[in-house]
């Protein structure tokens, strides 16, 4: 497990409480030697501050979302439930408002590791939707739909994996852009739609009918829903 962390009281106290309870933790002070933690050696779960010396937590989570699963529980002093949604919008598992309570805290680790994929599962670079029908190499930024490559380009990609991560939860344009862009979003919503529109007609190309995966909920968002 990685914590990550600026505050050495934090990094001390929870550490000790996870270790105690059988975790092998590794701990970073900012965003970048998490970063380069994360490449070196991928944890099985990373506790991350939002507040970082150097780099935002969001823009942490948004990077390592590119090119991994691993779970994320995010820390923040933050309590609004616009900033847990942002969060979570970005990739995030779980939410802990500080100050919290170490034990929560490890509950909080157990529980996202239990809902993790195990060893019999597929690996966690590896979205599997619909039976195996999708899947979505996040290592490799390639989808596939029923054995054949579908050939999207990197911001189609993120998209379509944001959306699997979740499937049936609703996402906002603004939700989405944010996934693209990190929490400084400068842009328009509605080029959001244009990037979907884009996605579904490959995966209507590769398979007839696949595009249905993406649905639009009106007045709301997108979301990723099973056909089998």
């Amino acid at each position: 497990m990685l914590v990550v962390d600026d505050e050495p009281g934090i990094i001390e106290v929870a550490s000790a409480y996870l270790r105690r309870d059988g975790f092998r933790v590794r701990t970073a002070m900012t965003g970048q030697r998490a970063l380069e933690s994360v490449a070196t050696q991928p944890p099985d779960l990373i506790v991350l501050d939002l507040k970082l010396p150097d780099i935002p937590g969001e823009e942490v989570c948004v990077r390592l979302r590119r090119h991994t699963a691993v779970p994320i529980m995010m820390l923040t002093a933050k309590a609004a439930e616009a900033d847990r949604l942002r969060g979570l919008a970005l990739g995030a598992d779980d939410y802990l408002v500080k100050p919290f309570s170490p034990r929560e805290l490890v509950a909080r680790a157990r529980a996202i590791l239990r809902r993790a994929p195990g060893s019999e599962q597929p690996p966690m670079d590896l979205l599997v939707i619909d039976g195996g029908r999708l899947e979505l190499d996040l290592a490799a930024h390639e989808a596939r739909l029923a054995g054949t490559t579908v050939p999207l380009t990197a911001t189609e990609f993120r998209l379509l994996a944001t959306l699997a991560r979740q499937p049936r939860r609703v996402f906002s344009r603004f939700e989405l852009l944010q996934t693209l862009q990190g929490p400084d979003v400068d842009g328009f919503e509605r080029t959001i739609d244009v990037h979907v529109m884009r996605m579904r007609k490959k995966l209507d190309e590769a398979v007839p009918g696949a595009a249905e995966y993406v649905t639009t909920v009106y007045g709301v968002g997108y979301r990723l829903d099973e056909q089998g």
